[in-house]
């Protein structure tokens, strides 16, 4: 009997079933967990799997709950919650259209700038889409935007916080590309691995991120230019003009000092990313006293909604490593080794089915089940064949951005939905994001012609 070729079997099924148990609506951290024990058992019976494996399972899942590296998850989170909560979001989105909403699609770009300037703040796409949502949209549509335009820009905008620092993704993503990396490099004979830090990550995201930025705004400027009816100028006051300069200083600057603050801390290599982070909860807490919002309701109810999100995420977490331990114990990794050094194309082929299976994954899972899943059991792989971590990792963060945006599965458009009016249909919220969909597939063109956008500012600053 062919143990290995029953072990890899096995695993397959196990992958295919996790996911079968995903769409019918159970939790994932329960469902990750509870589908590879299940499998876990199956193989112990044939012979193919050793219970004594899990040994390992705690020491490793501890390993993970002590990294200082990722205290900066509920640091980051907890900085975005109390941010959204005191008003800045608002104040940015009206000070911003009071600047440019005197043009053509001006709104339009104020809706762009606030998502980047909130994604850079908050770093959790949900957050963001439902408070430009919120927000922007009834301004859009009381200023004549063609909903379908609106809808566009507000979920493209909200999703950056996928790819923007400090993208929470990024963190979880830079501790796991770490890992990996080092195993991959001593598995070679270099026993001095470098290290991938989530300070690299940050720097390679950063071109990108403004890249899209760009694309957004050129898209803007490009409706304004041949279907100015779709996104006609807003109607400023003499007063607004007036007050424009008291609040682009209270509104607009406070928030850029305080990202400026942590990212360049990050990235200039002054502060750990746990320490900016620090700085980032206590500067969002200052904000919030500044606007008067720093009550101890509002407190409480950041703290909670920190506490739920970061329990969330480890725990999800915990399962994944479950389903890790088993599928690999089991043979799937010299499985998807085999297959995905089989494919044509060589690394290039390999690349493209990996970010294939991510995106479609990003239809019913989110990024942080992807990650978990995926990119332990394909990323060894990968890198082996010579892929940049770092590279891999941008470009992992930007695929799930363009699936988050797909319709119809797209997780922005169910969050946009979710506060959207009821005269704004699905299928226009669905066709809205299609130019932006593609604009994504452009940018995810151009980093895999040009890996020197991600690679550059990280060698540059850290050294290659």
């Amino acid at each position: 009997m062919d143990y290995q070729l029953i072990g890899e079997i096995l695993s397959l099924i196990m992958f295919f079933g996790i996911i079968a148990v995903l769409m019918l609506g159970y939790p994932v951290a329960f469902s990750l967990a509870g589908v590879s024990l299940f499998f876990a058992g199956i193989g112990y019976l044939i012979g193919v799997f050793d219970l004594s494996n899990f040994n390992s399972l705690a020491p490793r899942y501890m390993g993970v709950m002590l990294n200082e590296v990722l205290v900066a998850v509920p640091l980051f989170i907890f900085m975005g919650m109390m941010l959204e909560r005191s008003g800045i979001a608002e104040r940015l989105l009206i000070t911003m259209g009071r600047l440019f909403g005197t043009l053509r699609g001006g709104l339009g770009l104020s809706v762009i700038v606030v998502g980047a300037l909130l994604a850079a703040s908050t770093g959790i796409v949900g957050a963001t889409v439902v408070t430009m949502g919120l927000l922007s949209l009834p301004a859009m549509m009381r200023a004549g935007y063609d909903p379908r335009l609106a809808c566009g820009v507000i979920c493209a905008s909200g999703t950056l916080g996928q790819i923007i620092p400090p993208s929470t993704v990024l963190i979880f993503m830079g501790d796991m590309l770490s890992g990996i990396n080092s195993q991959v490099q001593m598995a070679q004979g270099n026993f001095a691995p470098s290290v991938v830090s989530v300070g690299d990550l940050f720097a390679g995201a950063f071109i990108p991120g403004l890249m899209l930025i760009v694309l957004y705004m050129l898209w803007m400027v490009f409706k304004a230019v041949r279907q100015p009816e779709s996104c006609p100028a807003l109607e400023v006051t003499e007063q607004e003009r007036k007050d424009l300069g008291r609040d682009i200083l209270t509104s607009l600057i406070p928030p850029l000092i305080l990202i400026f603050a942590v990212l360049g801390s990050i990235l200039s290599g002054i502060a750990t990313p746990t320490e900016s982070a620090s700085v980032g909860a206590v500067g969002a807490m200052l904000l919030a006293a500044m606007s008067r919002k720093l009550t101890l309701t509002n407190l409480r109810q950041v703290m909670l909604a920190t506490a739920n999100t970061t329990t969330m995420i480890f725990v999800i977490l915990l399962g994944a490593s479950v389903f890790s331990l088993v599928f690999r114990m089991m043979g799937g990794e010299e499985l998807v080794n085999d297959f995905l050094n089989s494919l044509p194309g060589g690394k290039l082929g390999a690349i493209l089915f990996v970010m294939l299976l991510m995106f479609l994954l990003g239809f019913i899972l989110d990024t942080f089940e992807i990650i978990f899943i995926v990119l332990p059991i394909t990323a060894p792989v990968l890198l082996m064949m010579g892929v940049d971590p770092i590279w891999l990792g941008v470009m992992v963060a930007v695929n799930l951005q363009t699936s988050f945006l797909t319709p119809p599965f797209g997780f922005s458009l169910f969050y946009l939905r979710g506060v959207a009016p009821s005269s704004v249909s699905t299928r226009q919220i669905y066709e809205g994001v299609l130019p932006f969909v593609v604009l994504q597939i452009i940018a995810m063109g151009i980093l895999i012609a040009f890996p020197g956008l991600v690679t550059w500012l990280p060698n540059l600053l850290y050294g290659s």
